[in-house]
């Protein structure tokens, strides 16, 4: 993408973020001054101003307390802020539609603006308070799946994604997550990618949280492949936490599981920073090369690329894509973005008989608001058989 793309994009992003917080705080102005008729506009201003632009500020090269502050803000502020306005919105549309039928009078304008206002605040208030209660449980997805091969009878796999190290609340749930995975007795446990959050630097206790991973409880191993936001240039204190913590990453790259299956682990296609020298490759040719009456595993974090793996008419390429991304949407009515942007944005997909299974995860942590409405972190144990 050019410079010049992407400034047009920024400005319309901007434009657009900046006139749904103008829209929010002039509405909540408008519920304070009937409590509170003597608020100070430059102070209410002010503050709403610094709110709204912390989600900028924490891009910037400033010190890690100040950008772990504005990230912390930001995260609740994204989480709030879409409730509002979608609320807000139907809301003044409802209003609008009462006033050209002549329902609502105008000598009642001001009354209605109000308790439509707070209804809208409070009912925002206990969507966000039920999102981040939610976003602190883990739910066990389980799935039996058929390879139609003898050597991976009863094969358990657990699958994880997007734990996003280093963003708000990231580590608050990594000890249940491993002791549910433990719990499951797992064969091999695969990490879909979206293990870090950009920077590794923000980690806020990275040696706990090698000692976790390193606790996982699994015969084959931990494996992980890298997503989007598992590169930029903390890359290098990425591998080396991985390593430390005993799970071999693949980077366009396959293993052979105790002669039982090839695993294969796929860099992302668009990384957040780069992957330094790594690229993704065609690797067509390499799963071709692996011996026919050999499963194929592949962990692939973004399913839109579920197409490369298709079987038919060109032979076996995967017989299972293991995937996250997604996090299913996280938030209604992200969810139903989602679905409607990728073939699969969550749970089991076979398109045919020719064609790979596809398992995608919502992921076992949150991105960004620690808010999950409509969805759930989720530890997915596939019995293949």
């Amino acid at each position: 993408m050019s410079i010049t793309r992407i400034i047009i994009v920024l400005l319309v992003i901007i434009t657009i973020y900046g006139g749904g917080n103008f829209y929010i705080a002039k509405r909540i102005y408008q519920i304070l001054i009937h409590p509170f008729p003597h608020i100070d506009i430059k102070i209410y201003t002010g503050l709403f101003i610094f709110i709204a632009s912390t989600l900028f500020l924490g891009f910037l090269p400033l010190p890690l307390v100040l950008i772990r502050i504005f990230n912390f803000i930001s995260a609740y502020w994204m989480g709030i802020f879409m409730y509002l306005i979608l609320l807000f919105i139907s809301a003044d549309i409802l209003i609008l539609f009462g006033r050209i039928t002549n329902i609502i009078q105008n000598f009642t304008l001001s009354n209605i603006r109000f308790y439509s206002g707070l209804a809208v605040v409070l009912l925002t208030a206990g969507i966000v308070t039920y999102g981040l209660i939610n976003a602190n449980q883990i739910k066990i997805t389980e799935y039996k799946i058929e390879l139609n091969n003898a050597s991976l009878n009863d094969l358990r796999i657990i699958l994880i994604s997007d734990t996003h190290l280093g963003d708000v609340n990231s580590e608050r749930n990594l000890e249940r997550m491993v002791q549910s995975i433990n719990s499951l007795k797992p064969d091999i446990v695969c990490i879909a990618g979206d293990i870090f959050n950009d920077n590794f630097n923000l980690i806020r206790n990275p040696d706990r949280a090698v000692s976790l991973f390193r606790n996982i409880d699994s015969t084959y191993g931990v494996f992980a492949c890298l997503g989007n936001h598992d590169g930029g240039q903390t890359l290098r204190q990425m591998k080396n936490f991985m390593e430390e913590s005993n799970i071999k990453l693949l980077n366009d790259e396959y293993v052979i599981v105790d002669e039982r299956f090839a695993l294969f682990g796929r860099l992302d296609a668009s990384p957040i920073g780069g992957f330094g020298d790594l690229q993704r490759q065609d690797i067509s040719q390499t799963i071709a090369s692996v011996g026919a009456n050999m499963p194929v595993i592949v962990m692939e974090h973004n399913p839109s690329h579920i197409k490369e793996y298709s079987q038919q008419g060109r032979g076996r390429e995967a017989d299972l894509i293991l995937a996250g991304h997604t996090h299913s949407g996280q938030m209604f009515p992200g969810n139903l973005i989602t679905r409607a942007m990728f073939v699969v944005d969550h749970g089991h997909y076979q398109k045919d008989a020719y064609s790979p299974h596809v398992i995608v995860t919502s992921g076992v942590s949150t991105w960004r608001p620690p808010m999950r409405i409509g969805t759930n972190n989720e530890i997915v144990s596939i019995l293949v058989r």
